[in-house]
């Protein structure tokens, strides 16, 4: 089973670091649903011009810190970066919705292969 297809060419990854490490892959941003946590959306430009979606559910293992059961939105510790779904910074609110924000960084940081 593929980790995930393009929902435009049609091209496929096998496995989450072949997704993570496409150069012609690049992170876009978050799209929060504030429901159910593992349901919010990490969104991907693929260099076929299209953006297409995978579950935060599918990159847990990327993240070993706190998880957090409150959510702070609204609150005076929430910067209000998960109404933006380009805002790609780590919150500093010890929030629910916080460690699918630290799984952006790993994302952001995840090593892109070479050329051939």
């Amino acid at each position: 089973m593929d980790f995930k297809q393009c929902t435009l060419c049609a091209r496929k990854w096998q496995t989450q670091e072949e997704l993570l490490s496409d150069p012609e892959v690049s992170l876009l941003g978050l799209q929060v649903s504030f429901g159910s946590l593992l349901q919010d959306l990490i969104l991907f430009n693929h260099s076929c011009k299209t953006t297409f979606a995978v579950e935060v559910s599918r990159f847990t293992n990327l993240y070993q810190g706190p998880v957090y059961s409150e959510n702070a939105a609204g609150s005076e510790q929430c910067p209000e970066y998960c109404l933006y779904i380009r805002e790609l910074k780590p919150c500093p609110a010890k929030c629910a919705c916080a460690f699918a924000r630290e799984i952006l960084q790993v994302i952001r940081h995840f090593p892109k292969q070479q050329g051939e």
